[in-house]
């Protein structure tokens, strides 16, 4: 395989949403957002699927160096190698290469977080990072953007914990603030029984509120001017959000079961509100 198969395999194969989001793109930022979510994948793949923690760690070494070669222009691996005609365009800073390595990190230092404050910078590196370098790729010319691509980063990534923290506990991770679960009186060993009570219901809608007050912020952020470049993400946000939603309506139950939305729905998620943004885009042009 090519650099750029590489890469769409590995997107195609994670059945996540963001490939539904990348289906409306023109090919080089297409490529792009590709090479950069096979990099996502590939080193969050490394602190959940390696077992022994001083191998991830190695691992997680071996890909500082590897953007290290990336940025000196000799990258090794494919997924680099798909990345490197495309850091110069999109102007893709190292530093956030840097900050998702971190954050994958973070997954190896902390098996739980005492408060949002210490979460909000775990969100940070791994979401809103990859938003920002996101928003690079789309392209902008509104600094704003950039504050709407971190704070709908946050809001993906409060949903994913919210949707996860079953799967997440029985790995023996909690992302939830360990001081909310203190003041609804819910243990941490609780996230492993397939039971909802009304303290974990309670527990669940105050972060499914945090993640809504991210999403509200970043569509506040978001100028008018860079709402269509940036519909990849917008399409993101529509398809959380309807995810969050379906998360609400079946009664916070997220630890008897994973929410899922089936493929079909969120391509007719993605599908409605590109074709919306392109009703308000040439309304913007008339």
């Amino acid at each position: 395989m090519s650099p750029d198969e590489y890469c769409e395999e590995k997107a195609a194969r994670s059945g996540s949403s963001f490939y539904y989001a990348f289906r409306f793109l023109e090919p080089d930022r297409r490529r792009a957002i590709t090479a950069l979510y096979a990099f996502c994948r590939e080193v969050d793949d490394i602190v959940d699927e390696v077992s022994e923690e001083s191998i991830a760690r190695t691992k997680l070494d071996w890909w500082r160096q590897e953007i290290e070669r990336l940025f000196a222009g000799e990258p090794r691996h494919p997924i680099t190698q798909a990345l490197q005609p495309h850091i110069a365009p999109f102007d893709l800073g190292r530093e956030y290469f840097d900050e998702i390595i971190d954050g994958m990190q973070m997954d190896l230092d902390y098996d739980s977080y005492p408060d949002f404050t210490t979460l909000s910078l775990y969100c940070y590196r791994a979401a809103s990072v990859v938003g920002i370098l996101s928003a690079h790729i789309f392209g902008y010319r509104d600094r704003r953007t950039l504050k709407y691509a971190h704070d709908l980063g946050m809001a993906l990534q409060l949903t994913n914990i919210l949707r996860d923290v079953h799967e997440d506990a029985m790995r023996g991770r909690v992302y939830i603030p360990m001081d909310e679960l203190g003041k609804h009186g819910v243990k941490p060993e609780e996230f492993q029984v397939n039971i909802t009570a009304d303290r974990h219901r309670a527990l669940f809608a105050e972060q499914a509120e945090r993640a809504r007050r991210y999403y509200d912020r970043a569509e506040e952020h978001l100028p008018d001017g860079d709402r269509y470049a940036q519909r990849p993400g917008l399409i993101m946000a529509a398809i959380y959000r309807t995810l969050l939603d379906e998360i609400e309506d079946d009664g916070f139950r997220v630890l008897e079961h994973r929410v899922r939305l089936t493929p079909i729905r969120k391509l007719w998620i993605a599908w409605r509100t590109a074709r919306r943004l392109k009703r308000e885009q040439r309304r913007r042009a008339a």
